[in-house]
């Protein structure tokens, strides 16, 4: 049972949107599916970016489909990255296995609110927003006007300025908008 957000005293007055990473490339629509639909089952209503195909990063392995989702909570963030944890453990995470590996399900927090920098063990925004097209590009297509928490820049911004250098993306045949 997941313990009340007011035992860590990170828990916001009201309910924040974070924005989640989810990666899958074993079973790729089934497992993103079954982690939206978690998501919504637990948040409510859950908004998601067009998916994205993408080799590969740090092994060789089967392709990963990526996207990014918005959801809306009052749980403090050690919270909720608990209940993802055993969330990406219930699809068969094994994490016995190296960081980059296969996954059948892979959720990371991408942001918290507006917050930024090292929060409860995670780094605000999640460091890989800035390095890898299949983060950055769904985060500027669900949130182009956001401003980049702890900057003054929007994602869509930072997507014109750096997108063109990062890996090559195509667009997953899939769709998964809302939930």
């Amino acid at each position: 049972m997941a313990r009340p957000a007011s035992d860590t005293g990170l828990r916001p007055i009201d309910p924040v949107e974070v924005l989640l990473g989810l990666g899958s490339n074993t079973d790729r629509e089934r497992h993103l599916q079954l982690g939206l639909q978690s998501l919504q089952s637990t948040f409510g209503s859950v908004e998601c970016s067009q998916v994205y195909e993408s080799a590969a990063v740090g092994f060789d392995g089967q392709p990963f489909y990526n996207a990014v989702a918005a959801i809306q909570t009052d749980w403090d963030i050690d919270q909720l990255n608990q209940w993802l944890k055993k969330l990406e453990d219930q699809y068969g995470r094994d994490r016995t296995q190296p960081k980059f590996s296969n996954r059948n399900l892979d959720i990371d927090i991408l942001t918290f609110g507006r917050l930024s920098g090292q929060v409860a063990g995670i780094l605000l925004p999640r460091a890989e927003c800035f390095r890898h097209a299949f983060v950055l590009r769904p985060l500027a297509e669900l949130r182009p006007q956001m401003t980049i928490p702890g900057e003054d820049r929007t994602w869509a911004d930072l997507w014109l300025q750096i997108g063109h250098d990062l890996q090559p993306l195509r667009t997953a045949d899939l769709c998964l908008k809302r939930l």
